[in-house]
């Protein structure tokens, strides 16, 4: 069986500019201190807009891990 990959946000490098949000809503939300959260464990098929999201991070703050 495949290990589960996980979304990460670190939230020292997170500047809460929604651009995650914007990109993959399913996935992202800005939480109560501003900074990006994961609300949807990681799919491999939503592998493209997950991706997305990560590049379009412009504090290099998600990972896939």
């Amino acid at each position: 069986m495949a290990e589960e990959k996980k979304i990460l946000v670190d939230k020292e490098k997170c500047i809460g500019c929604g651009s995650c949000v914007d990109i993959a809503e399913e996935y992202f939300t800005l939480g109560d201190d501003g900074k990006s959260e994961v609300i949807k464990d990681y799919d491999e098929a939503d592998k493209d807009i997950v991706g997305e999201a990560i590049d379009g991070c412009p504090a290099d703050a998600i990972t896939l891990e």
